[in-house]
Parts: structure tokens; sequence; C-alpha cells
């Protein structure tokens, strides 16, 4: 949470939003939502440089799962607000003017072949309780393409053998198979390793949890996938499993349909652009199904 100053700094903010601005109630809410997630990590606004802030849009694209159109609300929102430092003169510049508007400012996350995916999974040391977790919860991503957020609030009642519900984006629900090896490290995190971390907090809701046995954050999460990637020397964020278990799924010959139920996309126009397929492999689809293709022998 920030400090005394800084609310007080957000409260004024949110006034100068409405009495001088003019902006809708929703959009100030947004505005003030967003401001606050950055006030909560870098406090000092009158230091922090345009880097910085592009790392933490960065972060936020990644650990938020967002949309292009988000961002451009994220963006708007910081603008708007060293603006206002600069009107109250608690600093000179914008940083956030430094920040190129591209027309695309979300790119997707590179592909991970099935290997580089299990490279990056064996690469996690198991032999500690935190370990062993990260390993678990990794294994689900990959197994089930969830958002990293996702992944975060999962509750202990949301997995049965072989079954997963999740609640993603708009309150939509899906339940999801779990693949085998997934199956066997929740089995034994659970079992073994969700205990430890819990400790006498036995009434947390929470499947995945930190070494205090409070629910993991997605910032935390985020974190130890950084660590491993560096590790091994593969280029992927968490969102990368997500985006590979998708590609693996149609390359392996899943149709589409199944996909976008899969990811729990409300337009299948989202898994088209989101999975970027081999075009060989649309290449041979069309060869097969489309009625134009006759057979020339």
């Amino acid at each position: 949470m920030p400090d005394p100053a800084s609310l007080l700094l957000l409260e004024e903010y949110r006034d100068y939003l409405g009495l001088q601005r003019r902006l809708s109630e929703a959009t100030q809410s947004v505005y003030e939502h967003e401001v606050r997630l950055l006030l909560e990590q870098h406090p000092q606004l009158e230091t922090i440089q345009a880097h910085e802030i592009e790392s933490y849009i960065q972060m936020q694209v990644e650990t938020r799962d967002l949309s292009e159109r988000s961002v451009g609300k994220l963006l708007s929102a910081l603008r708007s607000f060293f603006t206002y430092l600069q009107l109250q003169k608690v600093r000179m510049d914008n940083p956030v003017l430094q920040i190129p508007r591209s027309h695309h400012p979300v790119p997707l996350p590179q592909v991970a072949s099935l290997r580089e995916v299990e490279t990056l999974l064996e690469s996690i040391d198991t032999s500690d309780a935190l370990g062993f977790r990260d390993r678990t919860i990794f294994e689900l991503i990959y197994s089930c393409g969830l958002r990293i957020s996702e992944a975060c609030n999962l509750e202990l009642n949301d997995y049965q053998i072989r079954y997963l519900r999740v609640l993603g984006k708009r309150d939509k629900m899906r339940i999801l198979p779990v693949g085998e090896v997934a199956q066997s490290f929740l089995k034994t995190y659970l079992e073994e390793v969700r205990p430890l971390l819990v400790g006498a907090r036995r009434s947390e809701k929470a499947l995945f949890v930190g070494r205090r046995g409070h629910k993991l954050t997605r910032q935390a999460l985020y974190k130890r996938f950084m660590t491993y990637t560096g590790l091994t020397d593969i280029e992927a964020k968490v969102h990368t499993l997500r985006h590979s278990f998708a590609t693996h799924l149609l390359e392996g010959g899943a149709d589409l349909r199944s996909v976008q139920e899969l990811l729990g996309h409300s337009d299948i126009k989202t898994t088209q652009i989101y999975t970027h397929v081999d075009t060989t492999v649309l290449q041979d689809a069309y060869r097969r199904f489309h009625k134009n293709e006759e057979d020339p022998s």
C-alpha cells in the first residue's frame, strides 16, 4: 500500500481529474487504480526515469495479461498523472512522454519450442519447497494454458483429480483437463509441500502460497520465472507458456474452436491472432479440407 503522503497525493489527483479535467467517474477510477499500482512499486516520483516506467509497464502487461486497449489506458493514466505532477511542481518533466506510442504496443510473446519448455521446467531445482512449488505452478500453467493471474487466484477446491476449475476474464468459468505430469506434481505439492509452506495458516484457501503461507502474488511469480529464464538463457515470460500451449495444440492437430474454449477467449478472432500457426500447418489443412482443392489423381 502507498505511504500516507502518496495516498494524499492520489486523493488530490482524483480531485484534479474530476474538477479540472471533468473526466467521467469510470475514467477517474481507472486512472486512480493505475497510479495506485505504480505508487506501490515506485514511490519515488521525483526521480523515476522513463526506462523504469517502461519496464514497469512491461511487467504489468505480463502479470496482468493486458490487452492492447488496456495498455493504452495504462499509458494515458500515467501520462495524465505526471502532467499533474508537473502542474504541482513536483517535477519538471513528464517521463511517460518519452515512451513511444507504438500502434501495436503489446507484441505477443514468442513461442517456445517443446524442447525449450522442457528445458526451462527441468532447470527448476525442486529440492526445496519453493522450487517444487514453482515447478508445479509452471507445469500447470503450461498444461492448462493459464494466465498468470488465473494461476495465482486458484483455490484449493478448484482442483479435482484430472480437472481444474478456472475463473477467467469477466468472471468466465471454464473446466480444464490437467495433464499427467502436472497432476503428478500437484499430488506431491498438495500432500507434502503446501503443508510446509502454509504452516499454522491452515485456513488459507489459495492453492499456491508463498514462504509465509500467504497467497502467491503475480509479481512474485513473475520474478521467480524470470530468474529461471536467466539461468537457462531461454527468452521467455510466464505468458509464453500459455502462448506455447495453444500453439503446440494447434500444431498437434487440435481445432481452433477447441483451443478457443481452453484459452477462455470470447471471440475466436482473438485465438487466431494469439496463436501463431505455422503457415505449413495452415496449407496442409487447406489441401486436406478445402472443397476446391481437388485430388489431381
